[in-house]
């Protein structure tokens, strides 16, 4: 049997990189998938033709575009069970030296903002018993010249995760987050140079990156009935990455 057969989900930023697999993959595990994208319609085209799932066009910069995803999810899916806020954006400009309150201002709305309003809509729509799962990034923990403003929006967001596993315990929904390393998406290849994502790959414990479907296998077991009693907590997805 399929675990999540009879479940539905939204996945934001779900046509791409990391998202893209875990619709894939909740799909295959037999949930009823509504995701969202911003810019990549062909693409998302693409996913729902492959995978049966729901594309919805969303701005998470802007609230009411939050708003509006999670309410088409649940009129589409009629209620939801899961929410996996996985979308995420890294600008230019995040230097002291270089700061861009434009920049600053978009990651932060994406990011954090979006996660925490995605949570507060879906949750009083979410059916008791129901799952959340956030994506962060183990840059919280590692200190990197340019990546202040990434690295705190997503330290928002774990801290969103372990507040909302508090509040929403006593319905039964387990909150948890994913902290990826350096998986192979366009993002990772806009941010690293080549010679840095080759050394990078050459410091994980299995000397490559990481692939979506390595984060995505994540999230579906945290969704799924064996994740029950997990809550409240940050699962670093790194590979062993020194």
């Amino acid at each position: 049997m399929k675990p999540l057969k009879g479940k539905t989900a939204l996945v934001t930023g779900g046509s791409r990189g990391i998202g893209r697999a875990i619709t894939e993959r909740l799909t295959a595990d037999g949930a009823r998938v509504a995701f969202g994208y911003h810019r990549s319609k062909d693409e998302a085209m693409a996913v729902a033709a492959a995978t049966g799932a729901h594309p919805v066009r969303a701005d998470l910069a802007v609230h009411g575009d939050v708003l509006d995803l999670v309410a088409q999810a649940d009129e589409t899916l009629g209620g939801l069970d899961a929410l996996v806020n996985n979308a995420g954006i890294w600008l230019p400009h995040g230097r002291f030296d270089d700061a861009d309150e434009a920049s600053y201002d978009e990651v932060m709305a994406v990011n954090a903002k979006s996660t925490f309003f995605a949570i507060h809509h879906a949750s009083a729509r979410m059916r008791d018993g129901g799952r959340v799962v956030n994506l962060s990034s183990i840059a919280t923990g590692r200190p990197t010249p340019g990546n202040a403003v990434y690295a705190a929006s997503k330290a928002a967001v774990e801290q969103f995760t372990a507040i909302a596993a508090q509040e929403l315990g006593p319905r039964g929904i387990t909150v948890n987050c994913v902290a990826p390393g350096a998986v192979d998406t366009a993002l990772l290849r806009r941010s690293l140079p080549p010679q840095l994502l080759a050394r990078t790959a050459r410091n994980t414990s299995f000397g490559r990156l990481g692939a979506g479907d390595d984060i995505a296998g994540i999230v579906a077991f945290l969704l799924g009935p064996d994740a029950a009693w997990i809550t409240g907590q940050t699962i670093t997805a790194a590979g062993g990455l020194l």
